[in-house]
């Protein structure tokens, strides 16, 4: 699940998926980049999406000099936590990034895409998609960005059917009891703010801090911390960072072959990121 351009060199180093940015200017600059990560977890605003396991995730851009922007990026996910699917994420997005001195903006859109992957339809519930849909916000200011981004579908399928599937259960209670259908979830969003400070040519130190407001699930709420250093070792980014967040035990976690895990329970993930 993906982040905006003006973070990419921040978050890919930390198995947290965002656009490709411009690296350093070339000569002759290529409108198109790639762009490949290997990390210990893939954490979508703090919540892991791989059981806590590894993930490979690679993408590619189209970025023209006016400031329009199209482009793909692609990420392994559990079944266990997107059931019925293919096990991959397909994000696709465009937009308009632009800078202006030290400052600068990123409006977009994106649509993540879940091959194949839908809850199963029940006496109470029909079959669901985990589609979303999100437009965003951006800005930056050096080397600290911000970004809102709001749902206008709802939130990765969250609404009466997920509910009414038990697709969200409070495990605390015996058995355990089904979040409360209270209609969609469009209008649920996410505000971020992260710090990419460089120590030196090479190493840069992150900070990074979020806030989900789930739209008639509040619940789900909670927010998400990331603390780390990242170094550029001949083009390779090495990252190392800590991320936790403050979600509900009860909620966040997903069943598994290997038993319950807690998706938000925090953790140190390493990666190696390379853009090409």
């Amino acid at each position: 699940m993906r982040k905006s351009v003006l973070t990419l060199a921040v978050v890919s180093a930390f198995a947290v998926p965002t656009m490709a940015t411009a690296q350093t200017p070339a000569a002759t600059p290529s409108p198109v980049t790639g762009n490949m990560t290997i990390a210990s977890d893939y954490r979508f605003r703090g919540i892991s999406q791989t059981y806590l396991g590894p993930t490979i995730q690679g993408g590619i851009d189209f970025a023209h000099s006016s400031g329009f922007y199209l482009g793909n990026w692609n990420s392994n996910v559990a079944s266990a936590v997107y059931t019925g699917g293919s096990g991959i994420e397909m994000d696709f997005y465009g937009g308009y990034k632009k800078a202006f001195g030290d400052f600068g903006l990123d409006v977009g859109y994106l649509y993540y895409y879940y091959h194949n992957a839908e809850l199963a339809a029940t006496a109470t519930s029909n079959k669901k998609k985990f589609d979303n849909q999100e437009i965003y916000l951006g800005g930056s200011w050096k080397w600290i960005s911000a970004k809102l981004s709001y749902a206008i579908s709802d939130y990765f399928g969250l609404g009466n059917d997920q509910a009414n599937a038990g697709y969200w259960c409070d495990k605390s209670t015996t058995p355990c009891t089904n979040l409360p259908a209270r209609g969609g979830s469009k209008g649920t969003y996410y505000v971020d703010v992260t710090a990419a400070y460089p120590v030196s040519e090479k190493f840069t130190v992150i900070g990074h801090v979020g806030r989900l407001k789930a739209k008639n699930y509040g619940e789900l709420d909670y927010t998400d911390f990331k603390a780390g250093v990242t170094y550029d070792l001949s083009g390779w980014v090495l990252g190392a960072s800590y991320i936790g967040t403050n979600a509900k035990k009860e909620w966040y976690y997903t069943a598994g072959s290997k038993g319950n895990k807690e998706t938000g329970e925090g953790t140190i993930v390493l990666s190696v990121a390379k853009t090409f």
